[in-house]
């Protein structure tokens, strides 16, 4: 069963960068009510992913290095990769429909590796 994984800037480059996958990157913190919100929308678009992509999620308060490096300034906050690279945001909640509609698109569409 596919289940989001937590990464940190140790494991970004390999999880994000290098993923053979689209993945979606949840920057959220404990104390954010919107992030306890949509936590379990990601979970259950991991399990039923098939493996077409990935959900990692960052914990901004143990991480915030990767927070800066994206300029990440509200949580939750969503970044799609594909190929490596940035293809598209969120910020805020949104419904599940909308986050698996933009991850479908990035499976569907070329990547640049």
């Amino acid at each position: 069963m596919n289940e989001p994984i937590n990464i940190n800037e140790a494991s970004f480059e390999k999880a994000v960068l290098q993923s053979p996958v689209p993945v979606l990157v949840d920057f959220w913190a404990t104390w954010c009510g919107p992030c306890k919100m949509i936590a379990p929308l990601l979970d259950e678009i991991a399990r039923e992913s098939e493996g077409r992509f990935r959900i990692a999620k960052v914990n901004i308060e143990d991480d915030p290095a990767l927070m800066e490096r994206f300029k990440v300034r509200a949580v939750p906050t969503l970044l799609f990769f594909n190929g490596g690279e940035l293809r598209g945001q969120l910020v805020g909640g949104a419904p599940k429909k909308t986050i698996v509609e933009k991850l479908t698109n990035l499976a569907g569409s070329p990547t640049s590796a």
